[in-house]
């Protein structure tokens, strides 16, 4: 399944120390792009040779509602602050297109698709969640920063797969109860979830990141 009809700005990139044999495809949140998460491996405390290539790609940009509008790079649109229940569905699935030709292209590259991650953080979360969730692939795994699943109860792909959600309990963009909400509900749906939250807001810690770098860790 490819969608090369959807023309991407190219993803910014690091390569892995000698030859990589994990890829971590890494969502952004909304207004950002991809160099928005990029300083961040070396705060991961990786080893030295840790054999990952991480790529962060940008959201399109579009007119984003709850904004007036304004054009900024979005994975989907957000309409209204019910977060659960108000859901750019399709403009989730068109995103969602867009990481699986991602992960297409890192398998021609030889990765398998049990050595390619999912992350992002907030709108991007989410999407890494629903692609990870309901593609065909069954990857290595999925970290969701600061986000919410409205969907969940759609997914019944893939439930082995592990699952890492991370979140600011002071957060005023995403409260932690809709957070909790859609740990709840992917749970329910036979997936197991490693939950972690934090004293922070809509944002990342250096704690947070020493717990993302030990995940992964795990599973390389």
């Amino acid at each position: 399944m490819v969608f090369s009809t959807l023309k991407q700005e190219k993803p910014v990139l690091i390569e892995a120390p000698g030859k990589a044999q994990k890829v971590v495809i890494w969502l952004h949140g909304l207004g950002a792009d991809g160099h928005d998460f990029e300083e961040i491996v070396p705060h991961l405390s990786l080893p030295e040779q840790h054999g990952i290539r991480f790529i962060f790609p940008h959201a399109p940009i579009s007119p984003v509602t709850i904004n007036g509008g304004m054009q900024m790079h979005s994975w989907y649109d957000i309409r209204s602050e019910n977060l659960l229940e108000d859901v750019d569905a399709a403009g989730v699935r068109v995103s969602c297109y867009r990481v699986f030709e991602l992960i297409e292209n890192q398998i021609k590259e030889g990765i398998t698709a049990s050595n390619i991650y999912l992350a992002g953080f907030s709108q991007g979360g989410l999407v890494a969640l629903n692609a990870a969730l309901s593609g065909q692939y069954s990857l290595g795994g999925v970290i969701a920063l600061s986000t919410y699943c409205p969907m969940a109860e759609q997914f019944y792909l893939h439930r082995d797969m592990p699952i890492l959600m991370l979140h600011g309990e002071q957060d005023p963009v995403v409260p932690i109860h809709i957070a909790e909400a859609s740990r709840d509900a992917i749970q329910k749906g036979g997936y197991q979830v490693e939950w972690h939250s934090f004293d922070m807001q809509h944002q990342v810690c250096a704690e947070e990141l020493v717990q993302i770098g030990e995940w992964l860790q795990a599973r390389t």
